[in-house]
């Protein structure tokens, strides 16, 4: 099996402290991620790398330049004990006929919601997607996004640590690979807890993040 998942956009790399994580994946790697921007109204913020072609690693955290939010900050990092490789999402060719296609299958990602960006410069970049914690809260099964006509993050000329292998480990596997099946993607598993967990290559060798 291809352990770069077929239409992967993105992995999200959550934690409770995003300049002490971004200096840690600094120091191991070698290479810089960069500054993303602020999720409006959601009191987080986020740096970016590459992870070669359309792919790369979002590192999210709380915006410590902005008040906390009226609810929780996204993907729970509010209550993290300590950085983690916490979900992953796709970028099918078309998301809505991608969202049917998933029914059909017996999988709902939930209906496409608007999400948006602002950038270190001001421009603000929407777009949509799923939300995939609340159709499977394991992370595990990815949730599908669309850019629609903003620039992709990696159209930016971000630093680039290649994507070398993603893989996760389930308690029960097969129930998760039909899922899978049903975004028309595929992720290496195997038998254990569940986590999520990927190696890029470096100046240094290959380096390896859960």
């Amino acid at each position: 099996m291809n352990t770069i998942p077929a239409h992967l956009d993105h992995l999200v790399l959550a934690t409770p402290d995003l300049a002490a994580t971004v200096a840690d994946f600094t120091r191991r790697t070698g290479v810089e991620p960069v500054p993303g921007g602020t999720h409006v109204g959601l009191g987080s913020r986020n740096h970016l790398i590459g992870l070669g072609g359309t792919g790369y690693l979002e590192i999210i955290g709380p915006d410590p330049d902005r008040s906390a939010p009226a609810g929780p900050r996204p993907f729970g990092i509010d209550t993290l004990p300590r950085a983690r490789t916490l979900t992953w999402a796709i970028s099918p060719p078309d998301l809505d006929a991608a969202v049917a296609a998933a029914r059909a299958r017996g999988h709902d990602p939930g209906p496409p919601l608007p999400m948006s960006r602002r950038t270190p410069d001001g421009t603000l970049l929407p777009w949509r997607l799923t939300d995939g914690a609340a159709a499977h809260p394991s992370g595990l099964v990815p949730f599908l996004i669309d850019w629609g006509d903003s620039p992709h993050p990696t159209a930016s000329d971000l630093p680039i640590t290649p994507l070398l292998s993603f893989s996760a480990t389930a308690p029960d596997p097969d129930r998760i690979r039909p899922l899978l099946h049903a975004l028309d993607t595929e992720l290496p598993l195997s038998p254990g807890p569940v986590g999520l967990a990927f190696t890029v290559e470096t100046p240094g060798g290959p380096v390896r993040f859960g």
